[in-house]
């Protein structure tokens, strides 16, 4: 019987418009391999695994191999039941949900002014090379297109010019904030003393990083904030992107991935720039008084 309602459903299926089939086809690959990229990794991995294996192997009993009068039961508690693994998997996926509903509104549509400048990178850098040396820990989240309104209320707020000195008096051993984070934003520092999430400690690259890097990962995981970490015990420099911990970097090395991902040019670049305007690929510098003909 149930072998019959597979042959059914197979010849069905061979009634359908084959380029419809290949459309829903395609469609139905591209949203399981997104979901598959997007929960890779996480937590939520091994529970979306499960809950998956388990719709599709009562919907292959219940519904296809099983007759009108099979399983009532089971049936009862398919149908009913649904409703109830929807709402679980809202909770159980809703950090990843969060962050997914996050990433959608950082498009190019929704692009904003850039994050910073290079006065702000060059006084982050220097604040850098001081607490390595001296093996001061230091944690600075780097705000970009999604807001930490929340985070930064929760902290001490200042609305201060980003400058070496002042980043290194926050972070010195003995002051009342140096423990904790800071946000700056638009090269102002918004906020001190900040309490970021942490990272679950199987999460994170080396089990001995301390929670300045556990915090870096965790709170780069819920935004797309580049957070900068000076480890305490090594002196490293480290920057955490996306739930990604880059370590050992170097003061030119994070002032380089700086500069990147801000998309701040560089004085060297923008003095190649200018010199490439006056000085035309394949020609003459270009005398002077004269200018565009359509001038």
């Amino acid at each position: 019987m149930g072998f019959d309602r597979f042959i059914r459903l197979y010849e069905r299926v061979q009634t359908y418009p084959w380029w419809q089939v290949a459309i829903e086809v395609l469609v139905i690959g591209i949203v399981v391999y997104a979901i598959i990229r997007f929960v890779q990794g996480t937590r939520a991995a091994g529970a979306l695994k499960s809950v998956l294996f388990l719709l599709v192997v009562a919907t292959l009993l219940i519904r296809v191999a099983g007759g009108p009068e099979a399983f009532q039961r089971l049936k009862f508690l398919y149908d009913n039941f649904l409703a109830l693994v929807a709402v679980t998997l809202i909770v159980v996926f809703q950090p990843e949900l969060r962050r997914g509903l996050i990433r959608l509104g950082e498009g190019s549509l929704f692009r904003r002014t850039p994050a910073g400048d290079l006065a702000m990178v060059q006084s982050v850098c220097d604040a850098c090379s001081y607490l390595s040396r001296a093996r001061f820990g230091g944690l600075m989240v780097l705000q970009r297109e999604v807001g930490l309104k929340g985070l930064v209320e929760g902290g001490t707020a200042l609305d201060a010019q980003v400058s070496t000195r002042l980043l290194q008096s926050l972070f010195f051993p003995g002051s009342a904030l140096h423990d904790l984070a800071v946000i700056i934003h638009q090269g102002r520092i918004r906020s001190a003393g900040v309490q970021l999430p942490l990272a679950e400690p199987e999460e994170m690259p080396d089990p001995t990083l301390g929670s300045r890097h556990r915090a870096a990962v965790g709170i780069s995981k819920e935004c797309d904030a580049l957070v900068v970490v000076v480890s305490e015990e090594t002196g490293h420099i480290s920057l955490a992107e996306r739930g990604k911990l880059h370590q050992n970097l170097g003061v030119d090395g994070l002032k380089e991935m700086l500069l990147a991902r801000l998309s701040v040019r560089s004085p060297a670049t923008a003095q190649s720039d200018r010199s490439d305007e006056a000085h035309p690929a394949g020609g003459e510098p270009m005398p002077e008084g004269i200018g565009d003909p359509r001038d």
